[in-house]
């Protein structure tokens, strides 16, 4: 029955555990859910006057979505992965470390009880009634505390480093139950991307005909620049807003911040006129008043990290190894001219950003598959599109040359690879210019 006991308790433990991963992950999904409805409520905007257009790529957009999805999904997991690994190994190391502490301390103290017991318990008791000198009682009873304070350290040091030892335990198996957890969702993950790209391959196959008409079709071409460039004009007002409204809040901090300031001033002014000797009154010193809102927003204007994006003009790496196949300004065969460049390379090759910044669109959308887009400040966008998978999120922070997405054929496009946009204050241009070949 107590092993019953035990295991239902283990099997409690577990749960929560495994709850507890679960409520932080949705906890962070939160965060991201205003952004997430807007995105999807501008996508659906732009895209509502072409429902009843019968797009063939669109049969795909579920499959591609949840391929994207998972790979995103198997590699947070791999990431994750890695870091509880490294951390199991951190706890197997300091295990190690504290019970080697723990066998050299028990040996210390089993030498200073052997020593006592072998001295006998009674030497105080002894000392005191032998009659022997004085001196020689005190120097020796002084001894005898040495040793017990001795023998209450080591005992005190091992009950701490014993405790250490089961609190490191207990971690460790916490560590262990989420690599079992994370192993877990790689199996269903690696099952779902599986299934759907089976799925998208017998679409494709069946739509292959209407893919290849649609996606040389003049009209369906401009369309697609067309509804490329509203996303990227609203994206672009909304950033707008928000970093106007992000000024203006630190405008009002900085405005708090001057007025306690000189509130502080003024309270210590005071304190200093009550302590000071009464007789000739103390000079005043002018002091500049403090600054008003609208004084310290125009006065330090708010400067952005990424201010410097035009210093790297001619110095950007290519967001995919390939080969480049269509270039800014060409024309295509029966349609208007590429707004950017469009580089072959094969399914799943690494897409890198460009430059710093932050992931403002990742999602699938109709004419470019698997879409993302990063905002690198001074209305510098790049756009990275038909890829496999989009590798980041809406609000993720990105370095340059960090892995974002996978390169593919998407949204019905007929060769694998990437397409790479550059924009500024909402019109393409030339992403050649830019990089450094």
């Amino acid at each position: 029955m107590a092993l019953i006991g035990s295991l239902s308790l283990a099997c409690a433990e577990v749960s929560t555990k495994i709850s507890e991963r679960t409520r932080q992950k949705q906890a962070a999904e939160q965060e991201r859910a205003d952004l997430r409805q807007k995105l999807g409520e501008l996508k659906e905007d732009i895209l509502k006057t072409e429902k009843a257009r019968g797009y063939a790529a669109d049969a795909l957009a579920a499959s591609e979505a949840a391929i994207s999805n998972a790979n995103r999904l198997l590699r947070e997991l791999i990431n994750e992965q890695t870091k509880t690994e490294q951390r199991l190994m951190s706890l197997s190391k300091t295990q190690e470390e504290l019970e080697a502490s723990v066998r050299n301390q028990r040996g210390r103290l089993k030498k200073i009880l052997t020593e006592q017991y072998l001295a006998g318990h009674d030497d105080r008791v002894r000392l005191i009634l032998s009659g022997d000198n004085p001196n020689r009682i005190s120097r020796e009873l002084r001894y005898l505390g040495y040793a017990s304070a001795a023998q209450t350290r080591a005992i005190e040091g091992l009950q701490v480093n014993l405790a250490a030892v089961e609190t490191n335990k207990a971690e460790a198996e916490e560590v262990r139950l989420t690599l079992q957890e994370i192993a877990q969702e790689q199996r269903e993950q690696k099952a779902v991307l599986e299934k759907e790209k089976a799925n998208r391959q017998i679409l494709v196959g069946q739509l292959s005909s209407k893919l290849d008409t649609q996606r040389k079709e003049a009209g369906n071409l401009a369309r697609n620049e067309e509804r490329l460039s509203s996303l990227v004009e609203r994206l672009a007002s909304i950033i707008a807003k928000q970093r106007k409204e992000e000024e203006a809040a630190e405008a009002r901090k900085r405005a708090q911040q001057a007025k306690e300031a000189a509130l502080r001033e003024r309270d210590s002014a005071k304190a200093n006129a009550k302590t000071k000797p009464s007789g000739k009154p103390a000079p005043v010193i002018a002091k500049d008043k403090p600054k008003s809102s609208s004084d310290d927003a125009v006065a330090i204007p708010v400067m952005r990290d990424d201010s410097a994006f035009a210093s790297l003009r001619g110095k950007l790496h290519m967001p995919v190894k390939g080969e480049l196949f269509a270039s800014f300004g060409t024309r295509r065969s029966d349609g208007p001219s590429w707004k950017g460049l469009f580089i072959k390379a094969p399914e799943g090759t690494e897409v890198k950003a460009a430059a710093a910044g932050e992931v403002i669109f990742a999602d699938w959308m109709r004419g470019f598959g698997n879409l993302l887009i990063i905002d690198h400040g001074d209305q510098y966008m790049t756009v990275y599109a038909n890829n496999q998978s989009v590798l980041k999120r809406p609000g993720d922070k990105v370095r340059a040359g960090d892995v974002i997405a996978a390169a593919g054929n998407s949204g019905g496009n007929e060769h694998s690879g990437l397409y790479f946009e550059m924009r500024y204050q909402g019109r393409a241009i030339d992403p050649l210019a830019w990089i450094n070949r």
